[in-house]
């Protein structure tokens, strides 16, 4: 923001003039000085900050039309005011085409030149204060770039795309967004990383799994209830609308909920008003919504599972992250980070990675995106025993590796549930039917998986 002492520079080859502007300006409790000649005037510039010029058209030397050129080229925070003793409207015109911010014709009333600066003055506080807003944006850009972890790490054309349209959106903070893509591929460091980019930013980031929490308490959850309410409410409880108020609530997993729950979120979207479990009175709360899915939200409305209008409250703002595999350009820099880190974790040197094994995972087809390559990476960082890590060390099963998904969605013969109850197989078999592990490669959670093995009838275990 500028201060009283804004300093105001005056060009102008006639004395009097210069004499008489300098006393009104400082009169109004401003720093004024004066040049007779061009050059003079430009090298005053150089070495004293200056914030408005008084220019006159017609100089010795140069015109005011070519110090203007220069001033605007050196000095483009600087503002210029023209003024001129000939009516000649072109040269008037061209000077404002160039970037003069006012004009005056001589001879002027001391009253106009006053309206004239205070004009300036006001656009360049405003001016400033952008700037200083973008600077300060541009900044925790940045800042929240570094922090983001390695699901932001590539430099690839669709990476970017992700990241400036989650930047963008984080501006807009009543804006809900649906983030879609695959299973590990990153949906909430996106999530998060809107969030902390946006006027939200100082208040609760509440993620929820939609698919972890048991049907029976979905509602209890989202909306909070009242001590006595149902059998086991021994205390007032939060909701996790309440707890976001002024933040984000982020939903993930959005495609597994409840259709009777849908209905309560949609009118909660709308009304920004809850009412608890046992508790008759609505209380408002200012939340934003982000959610996200890896299925077909498409397919989930055809086959009635999910609320069409629901779908347009969620994604005011649709944003997709890519599968690992259609950016193989991303892997060798986020190979390269979780070398370090678990070279950094285990206290041991870092060992390099020959270019057939960067070759071998850049044909991989990653089901479980960057969560599986971090896997990847761990595992052959232990079997390699501080040696190179070479082709060897990881271990990718070939029968078992995934069909990737754009090849399972061409293939209109087969079903959604079957293509889920494929992956499922597959990765039991992986992790020699670990669960967790299971529930990890599929990024979903253990409770989740264990309901779709029950869905589908698949054997706990095959031993």
């Amino acid at each position: 923001m500028l201060n009283n002492k804004m300093n105001i520079l005056i060009l102008d080859d006639e004395p009097s003039f210069n004499e008489e502007l300098i006393e009104f300006i400082e009169s109004m409790d401003f720093k004024a000085s004066a040049e007779e000649l061009p050059e003079n005037a430009l090298t005053y510039l150089k070495s004293n900050p200056v914030d408005i010029l008084i220019l006159d058209i017609r100089l010795p030397q140069m015109s005011g039309i070519q110090v203007l050129k220069k001033v605007r080229k050196s000095y483009p925070e600087l503002e210029v005011i023209m003024v001129t003793g000939h009516g000649d409207m072109d040269t008037v015109i061209e000077a404002m085409r160039l970037g003069a911010c006012d004009f005056l014709k001589k001879p002027f009333r001391h009253v106009d030149i006053k309206l004239a600066i205070e004009r300036t003055r006001k656009f360049l506080e405003l001016t400033r204060k952008l700037k200083k807003v973008e600077s300060q944006y541009s900044l925790l850009s940045r800042e929240l770039k570094k922090q983001v972890e390695y699901d932001l790490i590539g430099n690839s054309e669709s990476l970017q795309k992700v990241y400036e349209l989650a930047m963008t959106a984080a501006r807009f903070k009543n804006s809900n967004v649906l983030i879609t893509g695959e299973s590990g591929s990153g949906k909430e460091i996106i999530a998060r990383l809107i969030h902390y980019a946006s006027p939200r930013q100082a208040n609760n980031f509440c993620p929820v799994n939609c698919s972890a929490i048991p049907e029976s308490l979905l509602e209890s959850e989202f909306f909070g209830h009242k001590k006595g309410s149902f059998t086991g409410a021994i205390s007032d409880q939060k909701g996790y609308f309440e707890l976001a108020d002024q933040g984000t609530i982020f939903l993930d997993e959005i495609g597994d909920m409840p259709i009777e729950l849908q209905a309560k979120l949609l009118r909660a979207i709308e009304s920004k008003k809850i009412k608890k479990i046992g508790d008759q009175k609505e209380y408002s709360y200012d939340f934003r919504i982000i959610s996200a899915t890896n299925r077909d939200v498409d397919e989930l409305v055809k086959t009635s599972k999910f609320r069409l209008d629901l779908v347009h409250r969620l994604n005011a703002v649709e944003i997709h992250i890519p599968p690992l595999r259609k950016r193989i350009s991303d892997i060798p820099p986020l190979i390269d980070y979780f070398i370090n880190q678990l070279a950094g974790d285990m206290n041991l040197p870092k060992p390099d990675i020959t270019p057939s094994a960067i070759h071998k995972l850049q044909q991989y087809s990653f089901p479980g995106n960057v969560r599986e390559l971090k896997n990847l990476i761990e595992r052959a960082f232990i079997l390699s025993k501080g040696v190179d890590l070479q082709p060897q060390h990881f271990l990718l099963d070939n029968k078992s590796d995934l069909p990737a998904q754009d090849d399972l969605i061409s293939d209109k013969s087969l079903l959604l549930e079957e293509h889920e109850k494929q992956l499922i197989l597959i990765a039991l078999e992986r992790t020699q039917y670990n669960h967790q592990n299971a529930a990890d490669l599929l990024g979903i959670s253990r409770h989740a998986l264990s309901r779709r093995l029950k869905k589908y009838e698949i054997e706990a275990s095959k031993f």
